[in-house]
């Protein structure tokens, strides 16, 4: 097992709606997804904000982060091995 992220010394901030995704305490949810660049489009058009931008990681993952309704973070992780 390996970690996707790591938090590196995250500020401690009591409002977490406008914190960088690396903050203490901060409510986030992390899912895998099959095809990421249609799941942001979806959550795009219902509302969500994109964080940044689309990042990859090695020749693993590609991530984002997206804020929900309710502020909520949440991260998406496609998998770029064998489908």
């Amino acid at each position: 097992m390996f970690m996707i992220i790591r938090m590196r010394n995250p500020p401690i901030v009591s409002d977490h709606r406008a914190t960088p995704v690396n903050s203490l305490g901060y409510l986030r949810v992390m899912f895998t997804v099959q095809d990421i660049d249609e799941m942001v489009s979806r959550l795009i058009k219902n509302g969500a904000a994109l964080v940044g931008g689309m990042v990859q990681y090695e020749d693993m993952y590609r991530l984002c982060f997206i804020h929900g309704a309710e502020g909520i973070l949440i991260g998406l992780a496609e998998g770029l091995g064998k489908k």
